[in-house]
């Protein structure tokens, strides 16, 4: 009997966390959504080259990846006890902060690039899709973070 206390301690310490599982799903549908749509402009779609195909291509990917997320956001909310849920505390806050601070050098290098260097050599369009790749890439770096940050048990 002690044995079955044991393991069910065991895998409530091993549970993840409310937090852990929304950076998860945010994740998750960011790298399906953005390899979509930078792997179509690799593959040479107008969104590569013209301004009205990028803005529909990206703002149709953005706004199936933000409803997504949304529809996540409402079946974890409903399927996870109250409990769980409970507002941020110190240590949900420093784990955000920590990815916010990877993130920020990331997207400081993207947007140096894209403000200081390609001005001089590429074309509009091609400097939006760098600054887009800039932004996702800083997300994913933050995302990244965090989810390491709660496996790993950072603290702060």
């Amino acid at each position: 009997m002690a044995r079955a206390i044991d393991l069910h301690q065991s895998d409530q310490e091993h549970a993840m966390p409310y937090r852990e599982k929304i950076a998860w799903l945010t994740l998750g549908s960011m790298i399906v959504a953005y390899s979509l749509y930078f792997g179509l402009i690799l593959a040479g779609h107008p969104a590569g080259r013209e301004m009205f195909p990028m803005l529909w291509l990206f703002g149709s990917i953005a706004a199936t990846q933000a409803l997504v997320v949304i529809a996540g956001h409402i079946v974890l909310a409903t399927t996870t006890p109250r409990a769980e849920r409970r507002r941020r505390d110190e240590r949900d806050r420093a784990i955000g902060r920590r990815g916010a601070a990877a993130a920020y050098y990331v997207m400081m290098a993207g947007m140096i690039l894209v403000g200081v260097v390609m001005p001089f050599t590429d074309t509009g369009v091609k400097i939006a899709n760098a600054a887009l790749f800039a932004i996702v890439l800083a997300e994913t770096v933050s995302l990244t973070v965090v989810l390491l940050s709660y496996r790993r048990g950072w603290h702060g």
